[in-house]
């Protein structure tokens, strides 16, 4: 399974309801930055639907960002769920987003349960870790 090929008119595959055009595709494009610590888990889940690792490793706090990320093409990404955030809005310095992400693969489907942690670097909010 290749990498989707999203169009701003698609559906964004965070699962927000909105058009890709409108949810995640400014975040990967530069033109703003996450306000919240959902909304970068959000993005960065559309992003790996997207095989965009130059985004992934951007929004990566610099204190744990690897130097390169080989994404699996192999992986088709289908599902987000947000099962519970803590913290992570517009006033919070750091912030907990619980989820679960579902995929398919050649030898079946899984999915990823993770408890992401995210702090702000200034005014972008970015990816620090799964505790």
């Amino acid at each position: 399974m290749p990498f989707a090929d999203l169009a701003d008119a698609d559906r964004c595959p965070c699962l927000s309801g909105e058009t890709y055009g409108l949810c995640c595709a400014p975040f990967h494009r530069g033109q703003a930055g996450a306000p919240t610590a959902e909304r970068l888990m959000r993005s960065r889940y559309s992003a790996f639907v997207a095989g965009d690792v130059d985004y992934l490793l951007r929004s990566w706090h610099p204190s744990t960002r690897p130097a390169s990320l080989e994404l699996d093409p192999e992986l088709g990404w289908y599902r987000l769920d947000i099962l519970a955030t803590r913290h992570g809005g517009l006033l919070d310095h750091d912030g907990v987003v619980e989820f679960r992400a579902f995929y398919r693969s050649a030898d079946g489907r899984g999915e990823q349960h993770e408890v992401s942690r995210f702090v702000r670097d200034g005014r972008a909010w970015t990816y620090l870790d799964a505790a």
